[in-house]
């Protein structure tokens, strides 16, 4: 079985080792090392990647008689070769999952809820709980670990005998039996895992709560920890910047700033749908009835004023009632509709004579297209009707 360095030093970024095996695997090869510092996907953290003696390591895996380094070009068996993993990328998988322990160790303590769930992504952290909790409940919780992240207390890993293990209060999904590594945050969790983990808990950084949902009868939050958090913190607090210069308010004022304007917006909506009510209201008295069709090409900025305007303009025309609004630069939505064709079955035809797409049912369709306004108006002046 290979040697796992990384269990004796999660620190240690490079190492040397003897290729025991080399073998083709797809386009890539299956390596196996006497030791390794390469973690294997596992616990819910990813693999390491990095080099090994000038290849790429592309995955690690753990099988049952051996960890396999898979890589992009081979290396010869009996070869020592020098490895090194992407450092930047554990030390952040570190911060992050060290983090979760301590959330998933004050949730279960100050809520006995149990962490049911773990996926340590690219831009975030997510776990799953078996209970609920409330965004007030998770921002206790981020208090306490970010306290735990400023005490700096040790993180320990170990294999506890199996005699010492039967009697040892710990968190694990799975009933291990045997080979059981244990991570404790002094004071605040005791977890089987066996990933890398930060030394102390000064080195994880800050912790920070950015979402849940409910989620299989219990809850899904993200976290950011580490330079994460840091690489978070920066981005919103630029956007609050900038939404304070553009609103010309302070920082801490951008909330309420902002509420006042989706007041005075949805004011806006409210007395331009007013308006466009008593618009439509002029369009319908304008209406005649016509043994042929009915077509007008105008600004209709609510979609329920234009389909009002074809249910009335279709009990008037022998053929179709066509609303069409937009422009010739940009194309035109359309609603069109009936008593007396089926618009289904027209709908192929008419799409081709105005450059359009859409359908729907015998009584009405809906769609856009790009035809110009001129095209339109006579294509409709000559579609027939009773």
């Amino acid at each position: 079985m290979t040697r796992k360095l990384y269990d004796l030093d999660s620190h240690r970024r490079d190492f040397s080792a003897t290729v025991l095996r080399c073998d083709p695997d797809g386009e890539r090869y299956a390596v196996v090392l006497d030791q390794t510092v390469f973690f294997p996907e596992g616990g819910g953290q990813p693999a390491d990647t990095g080099v090994l003696g000038g290849a790429h390591v592309l995955d690690v895996q753990l099988l049952p008689d051996a960890i396999v380094h898979y890589t992009d070009v081979p290396l010869t068996p009996g070869a020592q070769v020098r490895g090194e993993i992407d450092w930047p990328q554990r030390f952040r998988r570190m911060q992050g999952h060290s983090g979760e322990h301590i959330i998933s160790g004050l949730i279960h303590s100050e809520y006995g809820f149990d962490n049911v769930g773990f996926h340590l992504g690219e831009d975030a952290i997510t776990m799953d709980y078996s209970g609920e909790l409330t965004w007030q409940q998770l921002m206790h919780i981020e208090r306490l670990a970010n306290e735990a992240v400023y005490r700096n207390v040790p993180i320990r890993t170990e294999y506890p005998a199996p005699e010492q293990l039967a009697h040892m209060e710990y968190r694990s999904k799975l009933d291990l039996k045997e080979d059981v590594r244990i991570v404790t945050v002094e004071g605040y969790d005791v977890c089987a895992c066996c990933a890398p983990h930060v030394s102390h808990t000064g080195e994880i950084g800050a912790i920070k709560f950015t979402s849940v949902m409910r989620h299989r009868g219990g809850v899904r939050v993200t976290i950011l920890c580490g330079s994460d958090a840091e690489a978070d913190y920066r981005e919103k607090s630029a956007q609050v910047a900038a939404l304070s210069a553009q609103l010309s308010v302070r920082q801490a004022d951008v909330v309420p700033a902002v509420q006042r304007l989706l007041d005075e917006i949805a004011q806006h909506k409210a007395a331009a749908a007013e308006l466009e009510r008593r618009l439509n209201a002029q369009r319908l008295q304008l209406l005649q009835e016509t043994p042929g069709s009915i077509c007008v090409i105008d600004r209709f900025d609510d979609p329920v004023a234009m389909r009002e305007f074809v249910n009335a303009g279709m009990l008037l025309a022998g053929g179709v009632c066509a609303a069409f609004t937009g422009s010739d630069a940009e194309g035109y939505r359309y609603i069109i509709g009936s008593r007396t064709v089926d618009l289904r079955a027209e709908a192929k035809a008419i799409n081709a004579a105005i450059s359009g797409r859409g359908g729907g049912k015998p009584t009405m369709i809906q769609g856009s297209c790009t035809a110009p306004a001129a095209e339109i108006e006579a294509f409709f002046a000559a579609y027939p009707g009773k």
